[in-house]
């Protein structure tokens, strides 16, 4: 399909899946990188029982950075978004066998329980990508991400205080993102998904990249920021958090890649 074929996709559903960004002998090295990471890692994270999470992993762990400038993905990005794309989290998701059906929410900024968020009701703009990116592959059995296509749309979505619909319960229109490895879901950030239970014997390995604009504030995502003291700390709150990339990690990077992550450097 084409960049603007992708592009109505994503506008009509919330959603498209991007095959073969990865070659798949690539993918099993990743993959086993990754695991190694979150395994190394997994006490300084806490997370729900039987999901393996890093943030900030390309800090840690740069064994897929080259593909996240793949052509077909950033034409995408900045059909949607504009120019300047940045990367906003980097993070490590494994579903492990037997982890638990998760909660329905949408990404940051939409995510109604952190600090930093856009404020219900949404207009009707696409300001973040999440895309998750499959390094084994996603089945339904494997614990596939679950999402509710067209709510994207909504105004709101379950994270928010006035909701009053079911939070952990099936809806009739969900719809497990299945995909074989090396294949990205790009999804609009406002889409209300859910982690889906692993009922395998194999972990599931993924990659939560998110893309964002040049103008999407996102310092309240950085430890030791004015923005994050200010609107987390100061008034008790919560947020996700983005370690900063240190100097030599950044330089490390592929040149097509550093722009994605120049404003997060560490200073």
């Amino acid at each position: 399909m084409s960049t603007s074929q992708l592009s109505a996709e994503i506008h009509d559903r919330g959603f498209c899946i991007l095959p073969g960004v990865v070659p798949p002998d690539r993918c099993r090295k990743i993959a086993d990188s990754v695991r190694g990471t979150v395994e190394r890692l997994q006490e300084s994270y806490p997370c729900p029982e039987n999901v393996g999470f890093v943030p900030g992993l390309i800090n840690h762990d740069q064994s897929f950075a080259e593909h996240l400038s793949a052509p077909s993905l950033l034409a995408l990005c900045h059909d949607l978004l504009g120019h300047n794309i940045r990367i906003t989290f980097t993070s490590a998701i494994i579903n492990h066998p037997g982890n638990l059906r998760g909660d329905w929410h949408a990404d940051w900024p939409f995510n109604q329980t952190n600090a930093g968020h856009v404020p219900v009701p949404y207009p009707d703009r696409i300001m973040h990508l999440t895309t998750l990116w499959m390094m084994t592959e996603f089945t339904t059995e494997n614990g596939a991400t679950l999402i509710v296509p067209g709510s994207h749309r909504e105004t709101t979505n379950p994270t928010a205080d006035a909701w009053d619909g079911p939070t952990d319960q099936p809806f009739e229109n969900e719809h497990p993102a299945c995909g074989p490895a090396g294949s990205v879901l790009v999804m609009d950030s406002r889409m209300w998904h859910a982690t889906s239970p692993n009922s395998t014997e194999t972990d599931r390995v993924a990659l939560a990249v998110r893309y964002g604009p040049w103008w999407l504030n996102s310092e309240v995502l950085r430890p030791g920021s004015e923005t994050r003291r200010q609107m987390v700390d100061e008034p008790g709150l919560k947020d996700n958090q983005v370690p900063p990339i240190p100097r030599d990690v950044y330089d490390r990077l592929p040149q097509n890649v550093q722009p994605l992550y120049r404003h997060w450097i560490e200073t």
